[in-house]
């Protein structure tokens, strides 16, 4: 089943748990799971874009005091989601003009040159503009002003009778002062413990320090802290919806996936009609890999909001994964076209592109160019979406281009032994060969067997194929390769792979000839396509899109051999996460 994983800050929701659960009754599989790495806004990355023969990974993550980004690593689209001002608003130029006076008045030489705006007038008035509740305007109140949103309303009554304390204490987050911003809402919340904003203040300013620190003790406290604010007796209902907002996007953050779920859960049931907050919500199902219950929630959101293009993108995204092709595209296509925001991801593009195809639709080509455009995508050709910028890219590549002869002359020399470890294993048992399950196969019969997975060695398959084991060990650059896979591949007559392209640009795939008949079996890679030899190795780029076709008379069986992009530095090699 594919899955939706990494999507970036929207939040995200699973099975429900009671919103007053603290954070240590997480489940005993869901503690183990390692925390989400924070990522900018460009960080979306797909699932579908999974290479051929190639199951999902599991979760990416590293806890967040390790969280140092890959060097020039680039997660291809768009920011998601999640209610910011933008994609596509359209705004009038007095507002815009108003805006960047209001932003820029302390600086701005043609506002008060050309007397547009009245300088002192303007100063005056700022704090009619201020949405957070800080005392001042800025960026973040522009935000809301162009976003035409009704004013949030974080104080209650005893809130306003402490407002120049709380306002003095933001002010002080907002200047990066945390710790005295922490200590000052500290000490505000043991003053008045029944303040819903001095504790949302502590919260954030929690959050603050958990970044700034790089802690995930800190980032805990800050979502227990969230929950408390948002249940405190007569806390209104836009801090109720911020605290909670915020809450479930920092528990995805640290992989507690149920958690998150739990929280938009409740958000949902408190304000049905906030059709951002169940898109949030099938995002959060996606995510923890529940495509059944994102659908119920985008058919509900569908049913009440028909040209929701978020839903839409997002419903297509679960028919295609259900093997519901020509269903899917109308919602892909729609969705992406309404331009709404969060519908820009390399990932729609991707799986509408290849429904296309498979219906044999030439327009596919048209929106893989759509999507490089936007710069999802290298090319129209080399779609993958994990990536490192500035890698040498194309589609075949010969041995002494990749500088690993070695491994080549290693491989071509022994291909006979590691045949004979292959048959012996098929004869024994071709159970052992696992079926291809990521719906690349049009029909046919396609099997493999794995000895390396995510740069890890799988002990009991070597104990089958130990002098194969041996070989490979002698070569880092292929059993290190945490975007990489070793296997046997085995592809029966009749079998035909669609067009597709493998989840990054870091890697090379090796393959090695060991029962190939003469006749039948060949290998497109971008607009080349060649055949297999036995003895021989191909080398090519699977982040180009490529397709296989076994039209022979037997079996054909090949072993596969993925190593790291020769361009890439010893370090990236070391902190580029596992696909």
């Amino acid at each position: 089943m594919q899955r939706y994983r990494h999507y970036g800050t929207s939040s995200s929701t699973v099975p429900v748990e009671e919103l007053h659960a603290t954070e240590e009754e997480v489940s005993a599989k869901e503690q183990e799971e390692e925390p989400l790495v924070k990522e900018e806004p460009d960080d979306i990355q797909t699932t579908g874009g999974m290479d051929v023969e190639e199951a999902p990974s599991t979760q990416e993550a590293h806890l967040l005091s390790e969280s140092k980004p890959p060097p020039s690593e680039s997660k291809n689209g768009k920011k998601t989601h999640g209610g910011d001002a933008g994609g596509g608003a359209k705004y009038s130029v007095f507002t815009w003009f108003v805006v960047l006076a209001l932003l820029g008045v302390w600086s701005s030489v043609a506002v008060v040159y050309f007397d547009v705006v009245d300088y002192n007038s303007v100063i005056g008035k700022l704090k009619a503009y201020d949405t957070d509740g800080d005392g001042d305007f800025d960026v973040e109140d522009a935000k809301v002003l162009l976003a035409k949103k009704k004013k949030a309303k974080l104080l209650n009554k005893l809130d306003k009778t402490i407002k120049a304390e709380v306002d003095a204490a933001e002010k002080l987050r907002k200047k990066g002062k945390v710790e005295a911003a922490l200590k000052a809402f500290e000490t505000l919340v043991q003053q008045h413990p029944q303040s819903p904003r001095a504790r949302y203040g502590k919260a954030q300013a929690e959050d603050d320090l958990a970044e700034k620190k790089r802690s995930n003790d800190m980032l805990l406290k800050a979502i227990n802290s969230y929950r408390e604010a948002a249940e405190l007796p007569d806390a209104n209902a836009d801090l109720i919806r911020a605290a909670l907002k915020r809450r479930a996007e920092r528990q995805q953050f640290l992989g507690r996936m149920r958690g998150a779920v739990a929280t938009l859960e409740r958000l949902v049931q408190m304000f049905p009609e906030d059709i951002g907050l169940k898109n949030d919500l099938g995002v959060s199902y996606l995510l923890l890999g529940d495509n059944k219950g994102a659908k119920k929630v985008y058919k509900e959101v569908l049913a009440a909001a028909p040209d929701d293009g978020f839903a839409k993108v997002h419903y297509g995204f679960i028919l295609k994964s259900e093997n519901k092709i020509a269903e899917s595209i109308p919602y892909l296509k729609e969705g992406l076209e309404s331009g709404e925001p969060g519908t820009d991801d390399g990932r729609f593009y991707f799986h509408l592109g290849d429904a296309l195809q498979r219906v044999g639709d030439k327009s596919a080509y048209h929106w893989y160019q759509l999507g490089h455009e936007r710069g999802h995508f290298a090319s129209v050709w080399q779609r993958s979406l994990y990536n490192v910028d500035g890698l040498k890219a194309q589609p075949w590549w010969t041995p002494s281009e990749t500088g690993y002869t070695d491994l080549v002359k290693a491989l071509e020399r022994n291909w006979k032994t590691i045949r004979d470890e292959a048959l012996a294993m098929m004869d024994s048992n071709t159970g052992m060969f696992v079926p291809e399950e990521e719906n690349l196969r049009e029909k046919g019969e396609w099997g493999q067997y794995t000895l390396w997975q995510q740069g890890r060695k799988a002990v009991d398959a070597c104990q089958t194929a130990p002098k194969t084991c041996s070989l490979l060990e002698k070569f880092p650059e292929a059993t290190g390769c945490k975007r990489g896979q070793i296997k046997f591949s085995v592809m029966q007559p009749g079998t035909h792979v669609w067009p597709h392209t493998g989840p990054t640009n870091c890697r090379l795939r090796m393959h090695l000839g060991l029962v190939v008949p003469k006749h039948g079996c060949r290998i497109r890679c971008t607009d080349q396509t060649r055949e297999w030899e036995e003895g021989k190795v191909l080398i090519f780029d699977d982040s180009f899109e490529h397709e296989v076709w076994q039209e022979a008379d037997a079996y054909r069986l090949i072993f596969i051999v993925d190593v790291w992009h020769p361009q890439l530095t010893a370090q990236q090699r070391q902190t580029l996460s596992a696909i």
